[in-house]
C-alpha cells in the first residue's frame, strides 16, 4: 500500500527559491510585454532588467541577513541550498549583470539589443547560473548550467556577424560535450554512492575509505573535464578566444567574469572534499592543471597581435591563477578567490567595454583585425581620456599597485604560502611577472608610438554613449580606489566563506 506524506509549505522553506524565481519571472514578463504590444523602445526592456536585477539584489541582501542569523539553510526537499558560498558568488553574479545591462543602450547598429528576446535570454541566463551556485545537488547543478548555457549560446549568435554564428556553433559544440561529460561523471557517483548530494557523495565514499578509488578517478576526471570547460583550463580552453572574438567585446567581457564564477563554486564544493580526504592524484592533476593554465595562457597571449584574443588568454590565465585557490582548500584562499574575482569583474569588464566603445564597421585598409594593436597607436595623442583609462585598466590586470588586482594577487599569493605551496606560490609570482609584458605592450602604443591614423578621433566616439561612459567610470573607480576597502571587502567575504565551513 502507498503511504500519503504530508509536507508542509514551511518545511519547505520555499524562501530559498526566490533570488533564483526573480530574474525568471522577469524574462517571463518581458515576454508578454512583447507579445502584447511588440516593437517597444529598448530603453523599456533595459530599465526593466535593471529593475529585476535590482530586486534580486535585495533579495540576496535580505538572504545574507538570514544566513549571518541561522548559517546554513535548505529548502524545497533539501535541493535548495543557501549558504555563504552561494550568496557571495550570486552577489558577483547579479552586480555584474546590473553592470553590463546599460551596455545594451549604445549605438543602434548593435541590432541584437533591439530583441525583447535578449533581455528574457540574458535574465533566464542570470537564474541557470543562481541555481547552480545554489544547491550541491548534481542534477540542479546541470539543470542550471543547460539552462545558461542556451540562453548564452543564443544570445552570442544575436550579434548577427559571421564571426558571431561560428563562435555560437563552436560554443555549443564543446557545451554539449561538457554536458555529456558532466552527466556521466554525476552517474558514476551515483552509482558508486546512491546519492546526487555533494554531501552525501563525501560522506559515503569517505566511510568506504575510498575503496572503489579507479571509479572515482573515473568520474572525478569527467566532472573536472566539463567543468574545465566552463573554466577555459587547458587543455579545454581552444573555445575560448574564438568565442570571444566572434563576440561582441562586452558579452565576451561579462563571459569572462559570471559564467566562471559559478563554475568556481561548483568545483569549490566538490573537489575541495576529495583533496581535504587525501585523494594524492587528484591533487596532481589540479596541480598540473592550474600552472599549464596559467602558463600557456600567458605565452599564448605574448604572441597575439590582436587586443581582444590577448584579453580572451588572460581571462583563462586569471582563471588559472584562480583555481589555485581549490587546490590548496583553506578558508584563506577561498576567500581569496571571491576576493579576486570581485575586484576582476570591475577591471575585466572596464577593460572590454573599452573596445566595445571602439568597435567599427568597416576596417580601415592598414587593419588586420576590429582590435588590432596598431588601431591604439598613438591613442594619447587622438583620445588621451580614453587611454589613460585603458592603461589604467592595463596595469591592475598586471597586478601594480595599488591598483585592485595587486590585492588580489598579493591575497591568493599569501594564501598559498601559508597552505604550504610555497613553490606554486613562486609560479603564480612569475607568472604574473610574464602577464606584465603584453599588458605593458598595449601602454607602449599608446602612449609611445604614432596615430597610423591622423584623424583617429572617431574610433573612440561612434559607441560612447552616457550609460557607457557611467558603467565605464564605475570600473575604473572600483580599480583606482579598492585598496581604500580591502580589509571591509575581506572581512566580509571571509565571514561567509568560514560560516559555510570552507
Amino acid at each position: 500500500m502507498l503511504s500519503s506524506v504530508n509536507v508542509s509549505i514551511e518545511s519547505l522553506n520555499l524562501m530559498t527559491l526566490v533570488p533564483m524565481l526573480i530574474p525568471i519571472v522577469g524574462a517571463l514578463l518581458i515576454l508578454v510585454i512583447d507579445l502584447f504590444k511588440s516593437e517597444q523602445d529598448r530603453s523599456l526592456y533595459v530599465m526593466l532588467s535593471l529593475l529585476v536585477l535590482g530586486v534580486d539584489f535585495v533579495a540576496l541582501i535580505d538572504s545574507a541577513g538570514v544566513f549571518s542569523k541561522n548559517g546554513t539553510l535548505m529548502g524545497v526537499f533539501d535541493v535548495m541550498l543557501i549558504d555563504g558560498l552561494a550568496i557571495l558568488s550570486q552577489f558577483i553574479i547579479v552586480g555584474a549583470s546590473m553592470l553590463f545591462i546599460p551596455l545594451a543602450l549604445t549605438h543602434k547598429r548593435f541590432h541584437e539589443f533591439s530583441y525583447p528576446e535578449f533581455f528574457a535570454l540574458f535574465l533566464f541566463m542570470i537564474g541557470g547560473f543562481q541555481f547552480m551556485v545554489a544547491t550541491d545537488n548534481l542534477i540542479l547543478v546541470f539543470v542550471g548550467l543547460e539552462t545558461a548555457s542556451l540562453a548564452l549560446y543564443t544570445i552570442i549568435a544575436m550579434h548577427n556577424r559571421d564571426k558571431s554564428f561560428e563562435a555560437a556553433v563552436k560554443y555549443f559544440t564543446m557545451g554539449a560535450l561538457a554536458a555529456g561529460f558532466f552527466s556521466f561523471g554525476s552517474m558514476v557517483f551515483y552509482a558508486l554512492t546512491g546519492s546526487v548530494e555533494i554531501s552525501q557523495i563525501a560522506t559515503v565514499l569517505s566511510a568506504n575509505n575510498y575503496a572503489d578509488i579507479g571509479f572515482v578517478l573515473i568520474g572525478v576526471v569527467f566532472l573536472l573535464a566539463s567543468l574545465g570547460f566552463k573554466l577555459s583550463m587547458v587543455p579545454f580552453h581552444t573555445w575560448t578566444p574564438d568565442v570571444y572574438e566572434g563576440s561582441s567585446a562586452a558579452l565576451a567581457g561579462y563571459m569572462s567574469i559570471v559564467p566562471k564564477i559559478a563554475a568556481f563554486v561548483v568545483a569549490m564544493r566538490f573537489f575541495e572534499f576529495l583533496i581535504h580526504s587525501g585523494v594524492v592524484w587528484l591533487e596532481v592533476i589540479l596541480y598540473m592543471g592550474v600552472v599549464l593554465t596559467m602558463t600557456m595562457a600567458n605565452i599564448w597571449a605574448l604572441v597575439q597581435t590582436d587586443v581582444k584574443r590577448m584579453l580572451a588568454y588572460s581571462s583563462i590565465s586569471h582563471a588559472g591563477f584562480v583555481m589555485a585557490a581549490i587546490l590548496i582548500g583553506t578558508t584563506q584562499s577561498n576567500s581569496a578567490l571571491f576576493l579576486y574575482w570581485i575586484l576582476f569583474s570591475f577591471t575585466n569588464l572596464g577593460s572590454f567595454s573599452m573596445l566595445w566603445i571602439s568597435r567599427q564597421k568597416n576596417l580601415p585598409a592598414h587593419q588586420q583585425s576590429d582590435h588590432s594593436y596598431n588601431k591604439f597607436a598613438g591613442m594619447i595623442k587622438t583620445a588621451p581620456v580614453a587611454a589613460t583609462i585603458m592603461a589604467l585598466f592595463m596595469l591592475s590586470l598586471a597586478g601594480l599597485p595599488p591598483f585592485g588586482l595587486f590585492w588580489g594577487k598579493m591575497y591568493m599569493i599569501s594564501s598559498a604560502v601559508t597552505g604550504g605551496y610555497t613553490v606554486l606560490a613562486l609560479i603564480m609570482a612569475l607568472n604574473s611577472a610574464i602577464a606584465g609584458y603584453y599588458y605593458l605592450k598595449l601602454i607602449v602604443y599608446m602612449f609611445m608610438k604614432d596615430p597610423i591614423v591622423e584623424n583617429g578621433g572617431h574610433i573612440y566616439s561612434a559607441n560612447a554613449t552616457l550609460p557607457l561612459k557611467t558603467i565605464i567610470g564605475i570600473a575604473a573607480i572600483g580599480t583606482i580606489f579598492a585598496f581604500l576597502a580591502i580589509n571591509k571587502l575581506l572581512e566580509f567575504v571571509t565571514a561567509f566563506v568560514y560560516n559555510s565551513g570552507y
